[in-house]
């Protein structure tokens, strides 16, 4: 029996909930997983999962030694890391996550000049707005845009965006241009999935959160779409700041409401920083933190 294969295995399955959902990250045969992790508790003489057919669950042995397999392999992917070089010269792969917008606009042509100028390094950039697990999903670092919960992930914040509301100068000049959050009550609205309720926009007023009711008059599943039909005048919208800054300078959206924003969400690198950091992933941290702060201050109007 491989032990440390066993191991990965049965931190996969403990870490995912079923042995199915297991073979499906790692890419491995159902029967493999069920049968090295069966072999895996065997050695043992103790089980280490109780299964069910909705969920596995770790036993007391289960729980203790899942703690003890972590710590095993991540000593020995430091070994092998170290054996790679990855501690003395920037050289392997990265896998980064962004959303999928901040991605394309701000994100990339930072990892293009960064491949330029480390060529021992390739990056698997993977965009998407589902909020990801490092470590589960194997991700090196993930570039998150909000207020982040409590964790032991370790954060370094580039800037800020803005949640704007706005719309078309035809359809202000038709509608009138509203002065407080309560007038969107009386205009039509693009909504879309993703960026908090579709019933209730939020405002900030006197130090407080002020939920409005909004029309949707459209609703649609992506910031793209709700900013296309904005600009074409169905109504207004309300997006992130660095979404419409190319909209807003060619005077095709105007913001409204400015006064009224609630606090800016942060931009933050996210590693999961334990033990000492790849030169790789460090030499990414020094590079892109600088130049995405420099985006970020560009990004306005």
């Amino acid at each position: 029996m491989d032990r440390l294969e066993a191991m990965s295995l049965f931190v996969a399955a403990a870490e995912s909930g079923s042995l199915s959902a297991a073979a499906r990250r790692l890419g491995t045969p159902l029967a493999t997983v069920s049968r090295k992790v069966s072999e895996l508790e065997r050695h043992l003489k103790t089980r280490l999962l109780n299964r069910s057919t909705r969920r596995l669950t770790l036993t007391d042995a289960g729980h203790a030694y899942l703690a003890a397999c972590r710590r095993i392999l991540e000593d020995v992917g430091d070994a092998e890391r170290t054996a790679g070089g990855e501690y003395s010269a920037p050289t392997g792969e990265l896998i980064i996550t962004a959303p999928i917008v901040f991605g394309r606009l701000h994100v990339l042509p930072v990892v293009t000049a960064f491949l330029a100028a480390y060529p021992q390094v390739d990056i698997r950039l993977t965009l998407g707005d589902r909020i990801v697990q490092l470590a589960e999903d194997h991700i090196d670092l993930a570039i998150r845009i909000g207020r982040l919960p409590d964790s032991r992930m370790v954060a370094t914040g580039v800037g800020s965006i803005r949640h704007v509301v706005c719309a078309s100068p035809a359809y202000l000049a038709g509608h009138g241009a509203p002065k407080t959050p309560k007038d969107l009550e009386t205009h039509s609205c693009i909504t879309f999935e993703g960026l908090g309720s579709l019933a209730t926009w939020t405002f900030a007023a006197d130090k407080a959160d002020i939920p409005v009711p909004v029309r949707s008059r459209l609703r649609v599943n992506t910031a793209e779409a709700a900013i296309d039909a904005a600009t074409v005048g169905v109504g207004m919208t309300r997006v992130l700041s660095y979404q419409i800054v190319a909209a807003v300078r060619s005077g095709a959206l105007q913001p409204v409401l400015e006064d009224f924003e609630p606090e800016p969400w942060p931009v933050n690198l996210v590693h999961a920083g334990q033990g000492r950091l790849p030169v790789k992933l460090r030499a990414f941290l020094d590079f892109a933190g600088p130049r995405l702060r420099e985006r970020l201050a560009q990004a306005t109007w």
